[in-house]
């Protein structure tokens, strides 16, 4: 992402430092990568015939123990909470949270920076940087749901206690800070891994989640409405650690990989290797690629099947609505809409407002995704054509500047504008801050950007993502990715020195049909077995893998 003055722009705010990278197409393609080799030992062991059936039917009987337990230890909690917020119409400010715990402290520290707090786990470590640490309860709450709707991860530290394929790994991670990362990263901890974590996106973080973290144990410097400043101070408070030196990276958007080329280049001397899962850092990793500058192997999770075809399609699918709903309370049938970009992201939003009895426009760049976005019932446009009729105006791209001043100009009032694709560069925010426009916070997350004739426009998130801002994504979904990413990590940690190049990899398709395989008890579904004659006929190994990598696996239209 760069701006007009050659500037890598930041995913939340302003320009950084170092010279941009070339503009990146709105819509992603896979490069030609290297064939993945062979998969490490505990990998290999892990897809051996029979073995996901066997791991779940054990991980079951512990999971319903493990239920029952958590479910008496709950009823011996105290019933009272503390005050809570009886309506979201009053929120007042952006760094408000939607989740269970957002208000159940009445504590004045909390208008307190964390930075400016000197708080200690039960434990007496101070190696974190939250917003309260007393949230801390309410926060493993929410982590002990999200593991309920996590089996493929659960299996995993489960099979973990005795393996540990992770024994002395240091992986510091920049991700969205929620329920369900909690669950990947005290899996990662289960399975050996050291890990220290930073919020990729300054409103995404779940109080409650990151102090529940902290008093694990877990070093975790976010909090939700970082500033700028605290943005990048918490990410060098991960990676800047005297007598610690992280020899992996898990990260979202490269934030953190910029972050470490740009501060301590010297480290990638002991780094084993970059996991990737966002379209925006991928770009960023192929573009250092290009250029020879990416010095350690690393793996695009961002274009494997089970990131694709589940996370960016049924995770929007679902959250977009759950996200317009919360800010808005509008009702979507009738409603005009234009979603820009129809990738995995742009289907889910369309099929999901279609649904509902909205009048859905697409803008895309691409002509296969533009005719896909015909097939499916969509007409295409271009935004000036619709952009003084719509009621609702989505971004997802991954592009910058897709809605402009100009286009904002020309809204009908009480126009929704909101981003679903990346960062806070698809919508021109920094266009909207200018004396003659006046800024109106009614809800948190929610603001009414007043022209001088009086016209509206509701900006959601300030131009961040609406989902991850404004409201709860499915947690299945994201078990999915977060074992992906898991998998991905066990994989480039484990591998022999020449396995993997200094490029960027794809997921091999083995792994792919394990992390599926995985969560496909949970609907009580039931493969069928190849026979070895129908094997020997198609020329497939009978355990797979079934695909090609050329394979593409088409959406359901709806």
């Amino acid at each position: 992402m760069s701006s007009g003055s050659g500037q890598l722009l930041c995913r939340r705010r302003g320009p950084c430092s170092s010279p941009a990278p070339p503009p990146t197409p709105a819509v992603c393609f896979t490069p030609a990568v290297p064939a993945a080799p062979s998969l490490s030992p505990f990998l290999c062991h892990c897809l051996v015939p029979g073995c996901t059936e066997m791991l779940l039917r054990t991980d079951a009987t512990h999971a319903q123990i493990q239920f029952a337990d958590q479910k008496q230890e709950f009823n011996k909690r105290p019933t009272k909470i503390g005050r809570r917020s009886l309506s979201r119409s009053i929120s007042q400010s952006s760094t408000d949270s939607y989740s269970s715990a957002a208000s159940y402290t009445d504590s004045s520290d909390d208008e307190t920076s964390p930075r400016d707090k000197q708080q200690k786990n039960s434990k007496g470590s101070s190696d974190f940087c939250v917003k309260n640490i007393k949230q801390a309860e309410f926060g493993r709450r929410e982590i002990e749901i999200a593991e309920q709707e996590m089996p493929a991860l659960m299996a995993l530290r489960k099979r973990a206690q005795g393996e540990k394929p992770l024994a002395g790994a240091k992986i510091v991670g920049c991700t969205h800070i929620t329920a369900q990362t909690a669950v990947l990263m005290e899996t990662l901890g289960a399975l050996g891994a050291q890990c220290r974590w930073a919020a990729c996106n300054i409103y995404s973080t779940l109080n409650e989640v990151a102090a529940a973290l902290a008093e694990s144990g877990f070093p975790v410097f976010a909090w939700k409405g970082e500033s700028e400043d605290d943005f990048w101070w918490c990410i060098d408070r991960c990676v800047n650690v005297e007598g610690w030196q992280p020899n992996m990276i898990l990260d979202d958007g490269g934030d953190l990989t910029h972050w470490i080329y740009k501060k301590y280049p010297n480290m990638f001397k002991k780094i084993k290797g970059i996991v990737e899962e966002s379209v925006t850092g991928v770009h960023r990793l192929y573009q250092l690629s290009k250029a020879g500058k990416l010095c350690v192997p690393a793996m695009n999770v961002n274009d494997s099947v089970t990131k694709q075809k589940f996370d960016n399609l049924y995770c929007c699918r679902e959250s977009i609505l759950d996200g317009l709903k919360r800010t808005t309370d509008m009702m979507f049938g009738g409603k005009q809409v234009v979603v820009c970009g129809y990738g995995e992201v742009g289907k889910g939003c369309c099929a999901a407002l279609k649904a509902m009895g909205s009048i859905v426009y697409v803008t895309e760049i691409d002509p296969i995704c533009a005719l896909q976005a015909c097939m499916d019932g969509f007409r295409l446009v271009k935004l000036n054509e619709v952009i003084r009729q719509v009621d609702i105006v989505i971004t997802c791209t991954g592009n910058k500047n897709v809605v402009t001043r100009e286009h904002l100009d020309r809204m009908k009032n009480s126009c929704i504008v909101c981003n679903m694709g990346h960062s806070n560069t698809e919508i021109d925010v920094a266009s909207l801050r200018t004396p003659e426009l006046t800024w109106e916070r009614v809800r948190s997350q929610v603001d009414h950007v007043i022209w001088p004739d009086g016209k509206r426009v509701v900006l959601l998130a300030e131009g961040r993502l609406l989902n991850l801002s404004c409201s709860t994504v499915p947690t299945f979904v994201l078990s999915i990715t977060a074992t992906t990413q898991a998998l991905a990590l066990i994989e480039l940690y484990n591998a022999p020195e020449g396995r993997y190049k200094q490029d960027v990899y794809l997921l091999p398709k083995k792994m792919d049909e394990y992390v599926a395989s995985l969560h496909l008890p949970t609907f009580d579904a039931h493969l069928t077995e190849l026979t070895d004659e129908q094997a020997k006929y198609l020329g497939l190994n009978k355990n797979g893998p079934f695909k090609p990598n050329y394979y593409r696996y088409a959406p359901f239209s709806y």
